[in-house]
């Protein structure tokens, strides 16, 4: 009885985010409130202390990767907040994009770019850069819509190829059943499917875009912080590659470097300023990604992961794996992917590879399932869930696309 009322709730925080523009309540507020009550209701059901001290050790490591999450978002959103608000980004795009080329053109140049950046760097980084990106151009809302969901895509692609990229990669890595050189494999259905969304979003794109021209007057300072930036992109993924340090712990590292050279400007004003970037950061995205995973985190203690990964024993692994990256798209991919290692499927390396796809990829298909969406979704004001939602159809056809790419690839390769 308690599972299915606990189920019940996050249906509940589900519908409150699918609805959230015909309820008019932000769908943070809807999901934080679910995702506390389903864990009050846990601490009030365990009818020992035994059993009570067992929900605390649930909930504690629960907020310890809630925690790891908000500090690096933290981390990330205050560089990117610094850099929008002096310019940088938007003076960058000006150098590297023409200021004026077709919708379609713009397309085809983001989908490559979140994709490419995604693959050295982590997915909220990505995003943040990508969507950077793209307010650096007059785009009309429907428009940025479109472009969003593509950016979404095009991230979570991107970083399934590296373990650096996407934390589902690495755990299958960790766990030995796939190599380096067998990841980097997908790179290529995944560049394939990014190629075909923008192409099925390009239809009827018509019309030119032009780069909102910025007048930009940098300081040293602003080029240092810059800087700082993006050696902490770098040095984050260095370290954990070669000792395993934790992301958030880099950019928390680069965080305090940013605040200490701000020392260097010598008026008090422009030293608190610097501060007070991070106030900048929206926090309607802090406190949605807390609901989601005080929620996520409830499903997984109340056995619902664990059930799932039972079943998907089942099926064949062909058909599972894709079904487990679509489901990826309601249930964070990581407590997913760690359920179905758990279960020990016994799959040959072309399967392996299948999987690692799918939940990398398949929370691209509602903008709640991946980090990417829910940034996306605080970002682009006119970005909801059922705005999201129309862009179905086309990519579900490009998860399905490099899906079946994946598989074919690796059998045309040996990889079995």
């Amino acid at each position: 009885m308690l599972e299915y009322c606990l189920l019940a709730l996050a249906i509940l925080a589900l519908l409150g985010i699918v609805f959230e523009d015909l309820i008019h309540v932000n769908k943070a507020k809807t999901t934080l409130f679910f995702g506390c009550l389903s864990w009050l209701i846990l601490f009030i059901a365990a009818d020992t202390k035994e059993a009570s001290a067992l929900v605390q050790e649930q909930l504690n490591e629960n907020l310890l990767e809630i925690a790891t999450l908000w500090l690096f978002l933290m981390s990330t959103m205050t560089f990117v907040a610094y850099l929008n608000a002096k310019g940088l980004i938007q003076n960058l795009v000006q150098k590297v994009v023409p200021q004026e080329l077709s919708l379609r053109a713009l397309m085809f140049i983001v989908a490559m770019f979140a994709l490419l950046l995604s693959a050295i760097c982590d997915n909220v980084t990505a995003t943040l850069v990508s969507l950077g990106l793209l307010q650096a151009f007059k785009l009309e809302s429907k428009q940025q819509i479109k472009l969003a969901a593509l950016v979404v895509f095009s991230v979570n692609s991107g970083g399934v190829a590296l373990i650096t990229g996407d934390v589902t990669t690495l755990m299958i890595f960790l766990d030995g059943h796939l190599s380096m050189q067998q990841l980097i494999v997908l790179l290529i259905p995944a560049s394939i499917s990014v190629l075909l969304l923008a192409l099925l979003l390009s239809f009827g794109a018509q019309g030119r875009v032009s780069a909102t021209p910025i007048a930009a007057h940098f300081h040293n300072l602003d080029i240092i912080i810059a800087a700082i930036f993006f050696s902490t992109i770098g040095a984050t993924m260095l370290l954990n590659l070669f000792y395993g340090v934790p992301p958030v712990l880099t950019f928390l590292s680069g965080l305090s470097l940013m605040f200490l050279v701000g020392r260097s400007i010598k008026t008090d004003a422009e030293q608190t300023r610097i501060l007070e970037y991070i106030r900048e950061i929206e926090y309607d995205t802090l406190l949605f990604f807390l609901g989601i995973l005080l929620l996520v985190g409830m499903l997984q203690e109340i056995g619902v992961l664990h059930d799932l990964a039972a079943l998907y024993r089942n099926f064949d692994p062909q058909y599972a794996n894709y079904v487990a990256g679509a489901g990826s798209a309601l249930l964070d991919n990581v407590p997913l992917t760690a359920a179905l290692l758990k279960a020990s499927p016994e799959l040959d390396t072309q399967n392996w590879l299948g999987l690692t796809y799918a939940v990398g990829v398949g929370g691209s298909l509602l903008a709640i399932g991946s980090a990417a969406g829910i940034i996306a979704m605080s970002k682009i004001q006119s970005l909801s869930f059922v705005s999201y939602l129309r862009y179905l159809p086309a990519l579900s056809c490009a998860y399905t696309a490099g899906y079946v790419m994946t598989l074919l690839l690796a059998e045309v390769m040996g990889l079995n």
